[in-house]
């Protein structure tokens, strides 16, 4: 029976131990919804980088592409909007999501991703894609051990990704035989206990957001398994998986 884990942040990430496994990240607000959403408008691949810095960077080698980013919450200049609703708007105006390339950089998620890049098979959660992400895992990974990562903000735990981690859980439960681990059982638990609108909204990076009057954002991010797109990671380019 395959192990099932859960990491409360990126910082605990351990690239020694990640060969063989197969890694969910999770940034509910926002990262990886985002970037589901995202390919659910019709992006081509996202290249997730670090920081600023590294999104220029990455942005000269890919050439013609969108830049979107966020330090501290904060839209960064000249880069299009972080979050999934501002992005798809933004990119609509100019014409510039389907079928486009994007380099993206978050505080966390991004930096989760680049993180786990050597895992054997990297894919991107979320609540809007649960349902889709397990169905693809168990199809495709019957047999592998399966390492949630919750991406935090900066070596802080947050509620709202461990709330994703257990709708993951509880979906691949229902569909494979997985021995959970304690911090996997917490968040199945966590997740049944509480209905995603008010997880969301009650944590920390949730009450920000609607300081930043970003509450249609974060309602977005409530929804769950309204995406049937799963991305993942294959040589440092986030593309859509095939199921």
């Amino acid at each position: 029976m395959p192990k099932l884990h859960v990491l409360l942040k990126r910082e605990e990430i351990d690239p020694a131990r990640l060969e063989g496994k197969v890694v969910v990240v999770l940034d509910v607000l926002f990262a990886t919804t985002t970037i589901v959403h995202a390919f659910s408008k019709g992006i081509a691949g996202i290249r997730p980088a670090r920081h600023r810095e590294d999104a220029v960077r990455l942005a000269d080698q890919v050439g013609r592409c969108l830049l979107a980013g966020e330090h501290m919450g904060r839209m960064i200049p000249g880069f299009a909007p972080a979050t999934p609703l501002a992005l798809a708007a933004h990119a609509r105006a100019n014409h510039a999501l389907d079928g486009s390339e994007m380099v993206y950089c978050t505080m966390n998620g991004t930096q989760a991703l680049v993180a786990v890049a050597q895992a054997s098979h990297v894919y991107v959660g979320a609540l809007i894609n649960g349902k889709a992400l397990a169905a693809l895992v168990s199809i495709q990974h019957p047999q592998a051990p399966v390492l949630i990562v919750c991406a935090g903000t900066l070596d802080r735990f947050n509620l709202e990704d461990f709330h994703g981690a257990g709708h993951i859980v509880a979906h691949l439960m229902k569909i494979g035989d997985y021995a959970l681990t304690d911090a996997a059982r917490a968040a199945l638990h966590a997740y049944q206990g509480c209905d995603s609108r008010t997880a969301l909204f009650a944590s920390r990076v949730g009450q920000i957001m609607q300081s930043q009057s970003f509450e249609d954002e974060v309602d977005y991010a409530c929804q769950q398994d309204i995406v049937d797109v799963v991305p993942t990671l294959v040589s440092g380019r986030v593309v859509r998986a095939i199921a």
